[in-house]
């Protein structure tokens, strides 16, 4: 049978399977996502090639996915499902779910003993998704049950190891099953047989012409097997290729793409390639947004990403959820004091830059709060010291806290904010020298700049009198 074929069966055969229909390429798109995990034979000059019973049975399983795009590996886990307890005739000593379905698709006396095959995806239990009931007669007509669970799960049996045909207990709240009948797979062998019969696959393999595309714009973008990208966002006005481009930075070779409705601008590197940390590959992105800065004299700021993905991805833009209420309540008047009105000119400009990633400022300006009122290192130092076990009591930062002596070493925390971090990002200082485009001093000062922001905002609360409800009784 050709691939091509299976598609439009299994697609005609599923219009009746629910009220609504799918997408009419649906089955295209799970075909695809089977080609992609090599199940099903790849590439245009191979769509005459007939399926063998494994990848038959490859493509049955591709129906239960939710997401079409989730087929190839929906079929992997529910093809290694192993039986839960011991089957009868003739499908005793099959090893898994494949082994049981392929019996089904050679022997027809199997077939004529099935009643269903149900089949899902849903959680069987903590992080192991998929299990499977399969309903059947032995020689003398009774019924039996067998359930197919993840390797590393476990099912309760009776004393001679046969699941009871009684619904099993479901771990997820809400699953969804396809239900497969005797009926489905008689018409499936029929068709089989039929398609043996035709020269070749129906259609010109139009089915391919996205995957060719793929496989064009990888080469265009210098992508290797086994790759592992990097992918960051970058909220920039450097100029920047209006379409995706692979470009030289000295031993390395980044993909840069473009801002789209929904996408930011992003660079990418393959750190499998080069044999990169993240923290490594960050530290090259970064070296890279520097000097593009420098040339056109405008900013370019990297934002947070992920790795893994075998190609490059883009980005989603950095924007949070919009915050309103109503009704609307606000009533404050701007502080009287001078101080007061500039820490919070200062504690607005910090959360900016934290937001905006501009780390090393955060951290200044934060610290610079403090410094409003007591001025000098000791007595900074002296206060901090002392409201450390209130601030950690009062507000959510107990992992912050966490984090932050992890990172001070042997220093104590108010020694290490000041030294080498308030001194280190104003200064160029040879004892506590601070490289913004290295990735593991940018977290370092991620980490700092977050423990100010709760010092600072208890600072302002307690020690300049300014409350942060929405109304001025509040303050009082």
């Amino acid at each position: 049978m050709y691939a091509r074929s299976l598609e439009f069966f299994l697609q005609r055969l599923s219009r009746t399977s629910d009220f609504g229909q799918e997408p009419l390429d649906a089955y295209e798109r799970r075909f695809r996502s089977l080609r992609g995990c090599a199940l099903l034979p790849r590439g245009r000059e191979n769509r005459a090639q007939h399926l063998t019973e494994k990848q038959v049975v490859h493509a049955i399983f591709g129906i239960v996915a939710t997401q079409s795009e989730q087929a190839g590996f929906t079929s992997i886990i529910l093809s290694r499902l192993v039986p839960a307890s011991n089957l009868l005739e003739p499908f005793r000593n099959l090893r898994n779910l494949a082994d049981v379905v392929t019996l089904l698709l050679e022997y027809e006396p199997a077939r004529n003993q099935l009643k269903k095959l149900s089949l899902s995806m849903a959680e069987a239990g903590v992080n192991s998704h998929g299990y499977a009931e399969f309903l059947y007669t032995d020689s003398k007509g009774e019924l039996h049950q067998a359930n197919f669970v993840n390797g590393s799960a476990g099912m309760a049996t009776t004393a001679n190891k046969e699941t009871k045909i009684h619904p099993v207990a479901r771990y997820a709240p809400i699953s969804r099953e396809i239900v497969l009948n005797k009926q489905f797979f008689k018409k499936l062998v029929r068709e089989i047989d039929r398609s043996g019969h035709l020269k070749k696959p129906p259609g010109d393999g139009e089915e391919y012409s996205i995957e060719e595309a793929e496989e064009r714009r990888r080469r265009k973008l210098g992508v290797f097997p086994g790759a592992h990208y990097l992918n960051i966002g970058v909220d920039c006005h450097v100029t920047w290729p209006e379409e995706e481009q692979l470009v030289k930075f000295g031993d390395y070779e980044l993909v840069l793409m473009p801002r789209t409705k929904g996408k930011t601008t992003s660079v990418h590197i393959d750190i499998a390639r080069y044999g990169l940390t993240p923290e490594e590959a960050m530290t090259v992105i970064n070296r890279f947004l520097s000097l593009m800065s420098w040339v056109d004299d405008q900013y370019a700021i990297a934002q947070n990403g992920w790795s893994g993905n075998p190609i490059p991805v883009a980005v989603s833009k950095h924007e949070l959820a919009f915050v309103t209420a109503r009704p609307w309540l606000f009533d404050r008047r701007i502080p009287e004091a001078f101080e007061a009105c500039r820490a919070l000119a200062l504690y607005r400009e910090a959360r900016n830059a934290q937001q905006n990633f501009i780390v090393s400022y955060a951290v200044l300006n934060f610290y610079k709060i403090i410094e409003i009122k007591l001025k000098k290192p000791d007595p900074i130092k002296k206060w901090m010291k002392g409201n450390f076990e209130i601030i950690q009591s009062t507000y959510p930062c107990d992992n912050v806290f966490k984090e932050l002596d992890m990172v001070c070493g042997e220093e104590t925390r108010e020694d290490y904010l000041y030294n080498s971090c308030r001194i280190a990002v104003a200064h160029a200082s040879h004892q506590s020298p601070s490289d913004p485009d290295d990735a593991q001093e940018i977290r370092r000062l991620h980490v700092a700049a977050e423990s100010l922001r709760w010092i600072a905002r208890h600072f302002i609360k307690e020690e300049m009198s300014i409350g942060d409800q929405w109304w001025e009784d509040s303050e009082n």
